[in-house]
């Protein structure tokens, strides 16, 4: 039988614990909701822009009728030999399964890849220090996004490859406040790299909010632009029911609203598709020049944003069957403190009648 001292010592860490993540859950739903504010806030721009390219391409051609060419290298389609693969991941841990769901779909595609070069560019701590380990760094130094500013305008210098997969790029601390100049700076870079070919693809690997029960982890393309407004999404996995279930629970509990995030913005759709023949007054190339990167931009600062609202639920999620777990020992131990306290006194009972028998 364990001593009755012991367990009570264990029961008091098991409750220091249950405060912890009690308290942990109750940050992430405020941190939530206000990531599903700014995702909200961000979708009327991205719907807009969207929308004036839609309306610029069914009214423009995209393409150089007597050479064939785009009329911007993003629009261009090469064959695919080299490969950019940006893996949003979070800085911070318990979170149940996020950051190894991520990685693993990360290593997936690169399988499929096989036979090809791959360029990574790892955001966040978790994925950083998971390629680290298995893949090597660049021979350019790698770069921060406040150094990408500075170095988007100028030529590179060409350095042999470290392998056929390699970190050319690792980008921590970001995600504690996505601001859009960071997601520019990065879309400037991965624009300028693909605009002199030294890249063919550009891909993003991210955990797709849409509400806390209605999450898929994706492999999206975002270059080449093979049609403006519609996700060209290469691998895609949902969220298994036992965990829609779970977070469905921490939700109702901590009270963050299930709504969705997408949809906002619907009115902006309108003008896409109105029947007026609108007048631009540049050419549709300098029009492309102008609003494809922006564009580009706001493809990654989604990503990253709908990252970080992913994560605050996932921990919410971990974090209140962690508290839940709590409980359920805390019962168990306190039901075993209570038989071995039982069975002590016992014991003493038996003792002292055994004493007054024998005298």
């Amino acid at each position: 039988m364990p001593n009755i001292i012991d367990i009570r010592r264990r029961i008091r860490s098991v409750i220091n614990t249950r405060q912890i993540t009690k308290a942990m859950k109750m940050v992430s739903a405020a941190k939530l909701r206000r990531a599903q504010e700014r995702a909200l806030a961000a979708r009327p721009y991205a719907h807009m822009l969207t929308n004036v390219l839609k309306s610029l391409v069914s009214r423009a051609e995209t393409y150089d009728p007597e050479t064939g060419e785009a009329k911007h290298p993003l629009l261009a389609q090469r064959e695919e030999k080299s490969i950019l693969l940006i893996v949003v991941t979070g800085d911070k841990g318990l979170a149940g399964a996020f950051n190894a769901n991520i990685t693993k779909a990360a290593m997936r595609f690169l399988e499929s890849k096989a036979g090809k070069n791959v360029d990574i560019e790892a955001v966040g701590r978790k994925g950083r220090d998971f390629l680290r380990r298995r893949f090597p760094a660049a021979k350019v130094q790698t770069q921060s996004l406040a150094e990408l500013v500075e170095s988007v305008e100028t030529e590179p210098e060409v350095a042999e490859r470290a392998g056929a997969i390699q970190i050319t790029g690792e980008h921590v601390g970001i995600l504690g406040k996505v601001e859009f100049a960071q997601a520019a700076a990065l879309a400037r870079s991965v624009i300028a790299r693909y605009c002199r070919e030294e890249i063919d693809s550009v891909y993003v690997v991210f955990n797709e909010f849409k509400s806390v029960i209605a999450q898929r982890l994706i492999v999206e393309q975002i270059l080449p632009i093979e049609q403006i407004g519609e996700q060209v999404v290469r691998l895609a996995e949902e969220l298994p029911e036992e965990e829609k279930k779970r977070a469905k629970e921490a939700a109702v509990k901590a009270g963050v609203g299930m709504r969705a995030t997408e949809g906002a913005g619907a009115d902006a759709s309108q003008f896409g598709t109105a029947q007026v023949d609108y007048i631009y007054e540049q050419p549709p190339a300098a029009l492309f020049r102008t609003l494809l990167p922006k564009y580009v931009s706001i493809q990654i600062f989604r990503a990253l944003l709908e990252s970080v609202a992913a994560e605050h639920a996932a921990r919410m999620t971990a974090m209140e069957s962690a508290t839940n777990n709590a409980t359920d020992m805390i019962d168990s131990l306190t039901l075993v403190m209570n038989r071995a306290r039982q069975a002590k006194i016992t014991k003493e009972i038996i003792e002292i009648v055994s004493g007054a028998a024998a005298m």
